[in-house]
């Protein structure tokens, strides 16, 4: 509303601001437990005859407008899973993908099978999209800018053994357009590791010692190269670059290598800004803090991830244990859309929550009956995607000696465990208890929003 001051013959008119309304933000609550509300694990079952069981996922993700998520799977095939509508209502599962009693607990009357068979594994989510890689899957990953209201950002690139990277039609599951990649001889060659840029405008893949930049409305093999690695060259990262990730200002982006180095370039002049040691295994995920400041790694062989801050050290601010130590495979880490809180898998079965202003652990929830290898948060609803499942072999050995059989013995993902009486592979979605918090209020005023009670 506009007023007049001033006196006689003199005024000035003045603008009234409006009251702006209050901002809040929503912020999840630990510790607590996650109430499963969707479930697809037949959809994994049948892989290998040979070994049943064994199509493990890897990771999951959600769309950035989190209308969807997307998978990849050993089978060498990406799906596409649209979010249920009645999610914020759902009833919760009767029987979620826990874990079966342990094996102390097991009498000789009850097999480890019957325990399985006794748990009710009906399926109430199911793809809406199967797209065949046509190899083993090395990275996937969505469209930065893509929304289900403009058609034409409905899409994702995908990484496979001997294959160029594909950009997949979200809607249509077709390929639209191809990016291929070359090494030092002119050799066709896969990337190993996928990021698009945040205003969408180019795409960054790893390759063995360096990285392409794409134009994403130039497909073919127009990119820019850039050498991560040469001969007597100590500034410089060595190694397969195995994953990527931009800051969400696209400033800058970090890049990690197999053999454990991490550096920090520069987004627009593509020049190695920081180099940070601290991981013992190969680095499979790096991701930056909402604002930029901080950097957060995971590794292979390795049970602990670094918060790096970008800004002034070379030092990691600290570190946070998680159970990866035994297992090459690529175990997959979220921050919460607010960046209070960070969640992992691991090779027990169990998620486990860090509050990030300490590094300190402030829940851990068992939640699967095999490794989970992806959890992520939904980028607004209440809700947890998680991914469960590790690479087996078939028992080809003298059930008489299986006591002794290497083939018996778990190892967390190196490929040597016996197949499973029923499936545990699986995606589940859950619903996790939040928290509105306006941005001006102390903790202490915390608005609570209760979840809906469960169905048992």
């Amino acid at each position: 509303m506009n007023t007049y001051e001033g006196g006689e013959g003199e005024q000035t008119m003045v603008h009234e601001q409006p009251e702006s309304a209050p901002a809040w933000y929503a912020m999840f609550m630990f510790p607590q437990e996650p109430q499963p509300l969707y479930r697809a694990t037949h959809e994994y079952e049948g892989y290998a005859a040979s070994c049943p069981n064994t199509n493990f996922l890897k990771g999951v993700k959600w769309s950035p407008d989190g209308a969807c998520l997307l998978t990849a799977s050993d089978d060498n095939w990406l799906r596409l899973y649209d979010i249920p509508q009645d999610a914020r209502v759902a009833s919760c599962l009767h029987h979620p993908d826990l874990p079966p009693c342990e094996p102390e607990s097991v009498t000789a009357e009850v097999s480890s099978a019957e325990l399985y068979d006794n748990v009710d594994a009906a399926d109430n989510l199911s793809p809406a999209l199967r797209m065949h890689a046509g190899e083993t899957v090395y990275d996937y990953c969505w469209y930065s800018r893509m929304s289900t209201t403009d058609p034409v950002s409905c899409c994702l690139a995908s990484s496979s053994r001997g294959q160029p990277i594909h950009l997949w039609d979200a809607c249509s599951g077709t390929i639209r357009c191809s990016y291929r990649g070359y090494n030092d001889v002119d050799e066709p060659t896969a990337a190993y590791s996928l990021a698009f840029s945040p205003d969408g405008g180019k795409l960054l893949c790893g390759y063995n010692k360096s990285m392409h930049v794409f134009d994403v409305a130039r497909p073919g093999r127009d990119y820019k190269r850039i050498v991560t690695h040469k001969r007597k060259q100590p500034e410089s990262i060595a190694g397969i670059v195995s994953c990527i990730a931009f800051s969400p200002m696209g400033d800058v982006f970090a890049a990690g290598t197999y053999t454990g180095a991490l550096g920090v370039y520069d987004a627009r002049t593509y020049e190695l800004l920081l180099i940070l040691t601290g991981n013992r295994g190969g680095l499979t995920q790096v991701m930056f803090s909402s604002d930029g400041n901080y950097l957060y790694t995971g590794a292979r062989q390795d049970d602990q991830m670094f918060c790096w801050d970008v800004r002034s050290t070379y030092e990691a601010v600290y570190t946070m244990q998680r159970d990866t130590a035994k297992t090459n495979q690529r175990i997959q880490f979220d921050i919460e859309p607010c960046g209070k809180h960070l969640i992992t898998g691991g090779c027990d079965g169990a998620v486990t929550i860090f509050d990030l202003q300490s590094g300190t652990q402030v829940d851990h929830q068992r939640i699967a009956a095999d490794t989970v290898n992806g959890a992520v948060f939904h980028p607004s609803l209440d809700l947890l995607a998680t991914a469960s499942g590790h690479r087996r072999y078939a028992d080809l050995g003298d059930p008489g000696d299986s006591d002794n059989d290497p083939a018996t013995v778990a190892d967390h993902g190196e490929g040597h465990d016996r197949c499973p009486p029923r499936p545990t592979n699986s995606l589940l979605i859950w619903r996790l208890q939040q928290q509105h918090v306006m941005m001006s209020d102390s903790i202490s005023d915390l608005e609570i929003l209760e979840p809906d009670a469960c169905n048992t």
